[in-house]
């Protein structure tokens, strides 16, 4: 039967390290010179984790992992996270708009330091993994079972966003609402747990219908077309650019795993989609439909940037990268000293209160927004809905909030470890098992967790799986691998 195609190499080999040191030594020493404002020691530390992080870039880039690994993935976006956008920060004179630290560059290079001795345990801890495992049970799809709840959940589904729709005056007065009211959506998550979860239903439908089958990448590419106009009736609109992100992210994993290997080059066709769709979509979630001028000419894109921010820096530096927000935490954790209150735990804990219903629970821990909007605006300025922070911090970020900047290589270890197991268990999936429509929604969660904070992750946890892998579990037949090899020999 033989083992999934994520089975490759986790830890990189000499000469990707090699390789890594060589990018990391020339693309730094090209911004050297570019600008004598880079000439500071902050360089030393984040050109160290582009090299620790680059290391897994290279081996995916190299083929040394698969597409979807989610330590190559990991190593893409962290040798960006972690090196190019500290350096672009500097180059750009692009920041928050706070009150400025005396030198943003002290600060990025100590956040370097921690990262640095992060990334090593989170590389550390993640190789005590790297060894293969054999699964004992292999789920296979029930295919009556499939047959019949598959239309089902879609037909309640869809059901349920028409009564959305409805709910809320129509398509105009569904988009209105998010632009003119920031609680319009408040108590909602249950709901759109089932409504918005049409979308990736589907893909599972077409990829267990088209999986014994040889599929065209045109009959593909219209299929992921048509998918991505679903998803925005199906959520898109409601102004969350990560929702739809996941969706085409987990779709495009079921087909590589199940379908077809995707090639690389349309992969980075579809991450410069992916980038353009999230820097126009951005116009529209600050603007609602009157952002549709920043389509029309650039004259207007232009002005709609600057009244919202939402420049091509911005979605480089803010949207993907966390360089300068985490270095603001680490400075004003430094100023305030020992008379900042941390939090100990407390947003994990409002984290895992949104998933219980308001009308149980109405006032429930809040989450790492209240230290978000005081660490930038000080102590006492949070105030619910009408004055908090919807920043995202990262992982170090809101480990700081809690625990001190002490903690950040504490929390790379236990990323690491986290990794390492995720990584270990998909890899042992064998060929065709039902599990592997689930791998990529996991891989997309690793990223999350990686970038973003608590509450974004246990809301898309839910949100965005509930329903996905419940339909996987209650179609899937458990079966012993070794009655399943032996049928097949």
């Amino acid at each position: 039967m033989g083992h999934s195609s994520l089975c490759k190499p986790a830890l990189g080999s000499f000469s990707s390290t090699l390789i890594a040191s060589v990018v990391v030594t020339l693309t730094a020493t090209i911004f050297l010179f570019s600008s004598n404002v880079l000439v500071h020691w902050f360089v030393f530390p984040v050109s160290v984790c582009g090299v620790l992080i680059g290391i897994d870039a290279i081996d995916w880039i190299r083929g040394r992992l698969d597409l979807y690994d989610v330590t190559g993935i990991l190593g893409l976006l962290g040798f960006h996270f972690f090196f190019l956008a500290p350096l672009l920060h500097v180059s750009w004179d692009f920041w928050l708009r706070v009150p400025r630290p005396p030198d943003w560059r002290e600060w990025l290079g100590y956040m370097g330091l921690l990262n640095m001795f992060g990334l090593v345990l989170y590389r550390t801890c993640r190789g005590a993994f790297d060894r293969d495992t054999f699964p004992r049970t292999y789920w296979t799809i029930d295919k009556s079972k499939f047959q019949r709840l598959m239309p089902l959940s879609i037909a309640i589904s869809v059901a349920m966003q028409i009564w959305i729709y409805m709910k809320f005056g129509g398509l105009g007065g569904y988009v209105q609402s998010h632009m003119s009211k920031l609680d319009a959506f408040k108590g909602w998550g249950w709901i759109f747990m089932i409504s918005e979860s049409t979308p990736i239903l589907v893909t599972f439908l077409v990829v267990v219908y088209f999986r014994q089958r040889t599929t065209k990448w045109s009959l593909i590419a219209l299929m992921l077309f048509l998918l991505f106009i679903l998803q925005m009736l199906f959520g898109g609109l409601r102004g969350s650019r990560s929702a739809t992100v996941a969706v085409l992210f987990w779709s495009v994993g079921c087909i590589h795993l199940l379908l077809r290997p995707v090639p690389k080059k349309l992969i980075g066709c579809g991450c410069v989609f992916l980038a353009l769709f999230m820097y126009l979509y951005g116009f529209y979630k600050t603007k609602g439909m009157t952002a549709v001028q920043a389509f029309t000419g650039s004259d207007q894109r232009q002005q709609i940037a600057e009244k919202t921010g939402r420049t091509p820096q911005f979605l480089i530096l803010e949207d993907f990268g966390r360089a300068d927000i985490q270095a603001y935490i680490l400075y004003k954790l430094a100023k305030y000293g020992t008379s900042y209150e941390y939090a100990h735990g407390r947003t994990y804990l409002g984290a895992l209160a949104l998933l219980i219903p308001h009308w149980i629970m109405d006032d429930k821990p809040a989450t790492k927004v209240k230290e978000g909007t005081e660490i930038q605006e000080g102590p006492g300025t949070y105030f619910p809905i009408t004055s908090e922070s919807s920043r995202v911090y990262g992982w170090a970020g809101e480990s700081m909030f809690n625990f001190g900047p002490a903690s950040v290589p504490v929390v790379y270890a236990l990323f690491g470890l986290f990794i390492g197991w995720f990584r270990q268990s998909a890899n042992a999936l064998l060929k065709n098992d039902a599990r592997l429509l689930l791998v990529p929604f996991g891989i997309y969660l690793c990223i999350a967790l990686f970038i973003g904070d608590s509450d974004n992750i246990i809301f898309g946890l839910v949100k965005n799986g509930f329903m996905p892998m419940l339909v996987v579990m209650c179609s899937a037949q458990r079966l012993p691998v070794r009655l399943v090899q032996s049928n097949q020999s």
